[in-house]
């Protein structure tokens, strides 16, 4: 592996909360059934069953749903409002 390639670490859903303390696993589990809507595939792989969690990629769209939000734009999923002036 070459010394500029970003290490991250695969974990289970189940096993989330042993390493991190937010968010759940019934709103990891939400997050992952929902992973199209809510732009979060990408942090997602598969091996059989078992569901794992990219922990970089799930860090990378925090930071990325926060950008969002400071500029006002509405994250994956989020219904526009229309004004009724």
């Amino acid at each position: 592996m070459s010394s500029n390639t970003k290490q991250t670490r695969l974990i289970p859903v189940t096993q989330w909360n042993k390493h991190h303390a937010w968010p759940p696993i019934g709103g990891l589990r939400h997050l992952v059934f929902k992973a199209e809507e809510k732009g979060f595939t990408h942090v997602v792989k598969r091996a059989g069953r078992t569901v794992l969690i990219d922990e970089r990629a799930f860090f990378e769209w925090v930071e990325e749903q926060n950008a969002l939000s400071q500029l006002g734009k509405p994250a994956p999923d989020t219904p526009l409002t229309v004004k009724s002036i």
